[in-house]
């Protein structure tokens, strides 16, 4: 069935009061099961898992990844699998739409755990207790719902945005229920087949546990050229340094291989480009220097590693970034106006409101709003010593950064919140001078809340495109927040945390946003004269290229093969995984080329079902290693 939408001049000519009655009239499919107790289970279910394996990309690689679409084909192939075997009846399209919404939100909880939160442990050196992490960001997500849903009329109802992300998601939902459901069964068989391979290969890496089971002669080798340099007994060195003190090596890691799929060529190239520069070249020539400064051993000899190179090279790295998303959104002043446009504009009186008993009543939000506002600045001041005024003021600007990042998202897809956190560090830069962990909190508050509400309005843009309820919808985002809390929290403590956050950082989990958040506090709080000199000039450099290469990309109309995110995203991540992504990029961007035939398998499989297969290994490995650690880090302990 071919999704109803208005034409570009009905949106464009009717008031908002004609499209709703349209939507009611022709999209709206009234008591269809929707919110429903199997699938509200089974989107809180996949969620959760769903939010485990944003966790563990999150640590490598400072982003996470959208899963809507993957939370449509696993509950869509699950419920076909019971229903074949008779433990379900047939569920519907909406109830599938819930699902998404639900997993959606679960995914996006774990945001805070891989910057914010782990910036502050960082910087104050203290471990949060769990409960309050609990409470934090549950209490900014339920914000985040609420200042979300008053933006909905305006841009989902009126003005029509795409979503493209969200969008998708509702495609892909029609497609699986109103036609054959062979792809939908193909795309989930696919999901599940690469995610058992990908889960086969993490356990294989994994000698300790493999030794217990007497099986280390499988064994993945961790760097593929140790064998190499054992036999030969050459060490190959940039400058003295040998090359694995520089993270350079060739590392089996399949999960980053997936998501480099995902990110696309022009990250991966940008990453591969960044990755040589600083680790082939800045990093050997800046230890000759003496401000890269190794450990020294028993027997004398210094050892570098990433978080020796990454202490240098993070600040040209970090300008970079900074200068690039804070350039590429205030260069947009028209995207940054017009989301404020309109947003106060003449409503319908209730008796003319069509969809009064089916959207979320406005006394939820005008009452939610200062309620739940208030809760963050005690709990701020509470329990990270922000100031009860400091707190206020961010509020605020809350709603402000939610509106400009819906408008970002609701054309692009792409939620600015590192650069609205960045703003607002840059603010409490100046109103709380000197304090690292106001400046991290409040922007936490912000940047976090409006990626919240932004990504609400990316799920309830299927639902609308669909005829579902928005009430339903706003619940089940929020099953979904307690979901991914209730899944990632733990996980993030026991495993990867263990009461040490000093030891968040390392190769295997570079935690890069974290990085990038606590660099910006201390540039701030405590002035760039006490950097190195390289290191000064290195962050000037990096940030006038990040503004560079930013008009360069507007001038070729966003035809410019590099990324200034991605290059300055190489300088704290180690060589290894960028090398891992950009090969998954060069990939799949090959197969596209290669495999033209719609017919043939590989075209099938790597080409149209590029996202099921990279989340099926993204998930499959992120699981395993999550659940290997888990065995490693918190059973075999108990057992001795």
């Amino acid at each position: 069935m071919t999704i109803k939408q208005l034409t570009d001049e009905q949106i464009r000519t009717w008031t908002v009061e004609q499209k709703d009655r349209w939507w009611l009239t022709e999209v709206y499919r009234g008591n269809m099961p929707q919110l429903t107790l199997r699938s509200a289970l089974a989107g809180m279910l996949i969620g959760g898992v769903m939010s485990l394996t944003n966790l563990y990309v999150g640590m490598k690689t400072g982003w996470t990844l959208g899963v809507g679409i993957t939370s449509v084909i696993i509950a869509f192939t699950l419920f076909k699998v019971m229903q074949k075997v008779g433990l379900a009846s047939e569920f519907t399209l909406l109830e599938n739409n819930c699902m998404q919404s639900i997993a959606t939100a679960a995914g996006y909880m774990t945001s805070p755990l891989i910057a914010s939160l782990a910036a502050y442990m960082m910087i104050t050196h203290t471990v949060i207790p769990m409960g309050v992490t609990f409470v934090w960001i549950i209490s900014i997500s339920l914000l985040g719902v609420l200042c979300a849903f008053p933006l909905k009329r305006r841009f989902i109802n009126d003005e029509q945005h795409p979503f493209p992300e969200g969008r998708a998601a509702g495609v892909v939902m029609d497609a699986l229920h109103t036609s054959d459901s062979r792809e939908g069964l193909f795309k989930g068989k696919l999901l599940l087949f690469f995610g058992a391979l990908s889960a086969l290969i993490e356990l294989l890496k994994s000698g300790e546990i493999l030794e217990l089971v007497r099986l280390k002669m499988l064994t993945i080798p961790s760097e593929l050229e140790a064998g190499f340099y054992s036999l030969t007994g050459w060490y190959p060195k940039i400058n003295g340094v040998p090359l694995n003190e520089l993270t350079i090596s060739l590392e089996p890691d399949h999960v980053m291989f997936a998501a480099g799929g995902l990110m696309g060529i022009r990250t991966g190239l940008s990453l591969l480009i960044g990755a040589i520069i600083n680790y082939w070249f800045l990093a050997p020539y800046i230890i000759g220097l003496g401000d890269i400064k190794g450990t020294v051993d028993s027997a004398g000899v210094t050892h570098y590693g990433f978080r020796a190179v990454t202490t240098w090279a993070l600040w040209g790295g970090v300008a970079m970034m900074t200068t690039a998303s804070l350039f590429a959104f205030l260069s947009k002043p028209k995207m940054i106006f017009r989301a404020f446009s309109g947003l106060f504009g003449k409503r319908a009186s209730k008796s003319e409101d069509c969809l009064k008993d089916i959207e979320l009543p406005m006394g939820v939000f005008l009452i939610g709003i200062p309620l739940v506002g208030a809760l963050v600045v005690f709990l701020a001041h509470r329990f990270f010593g922000v100031g009860i005024v400091l707190g206020i003021i961010a509020v605020p600007m809350v709603f402000v950064f939610a509106i400009i990042a819906a408008n970002a998202t609701a054309l692009t897809s792409i939620t600015p919140t590192g650069a609205l956190g960045k703003l607002t560090q840059l603010t409490y830069g100046i109103l709380a001078p000197g304090n690292m962990t106001t400046n991290v909190i409040t922007a936490s508050i912000t940047g976090e809340v409006a990626g919240n509400a932004s990504n609400l309005l990316m799920d309830i843009k299927p639902g609308y495109m669909l005829g579902g309820k928005p009430r339903q919808q706003a619940i089940g985002h929020v099953l979904g927040i307690f979901a991914g809390a209730f899944a990632a929290v733990p996980v993030f403590y026991l495993v990867f945390l263990r009461n040490n956050p000093d030891g968040l950082v390392s190769q295997k989990f570079p935690m890069p946003a974290a990085i990038v958040w606590q660099a910006v506090a201390e540039m701030l709080t405590k002035g760039i004269s006490e950097l190195p000199q390289s290191a000064l000039i290195a962050a000037i450099i990096g940030g006038f290229l990040g503004i560079f290469l930013e008009c360069l990309k507007i001038v070729s109309k966003d035809r410019l093969p590099v990324s200034a995110i991605g290059l300055g995203l190489a300088f704290v991540i180690p060589f290894t995984t960028c090398l891992a992504m950009a090969a998954g990029a060069i990939f799949f961007w090959a197969a596209g080329r290669l495999f033209t035939d719609d017919n043939s398998l590989m075209n099938k499989v790597f080409v149209k079902c590029l996202e099921p297969v990279c989340a099926g290994v993204i998930a499959g490995g992120a699981l395993m290693g999550i659940g290997l650690m888990l065995i490693q880090y918190v059973l075999l302990p108990m057992l001795k």
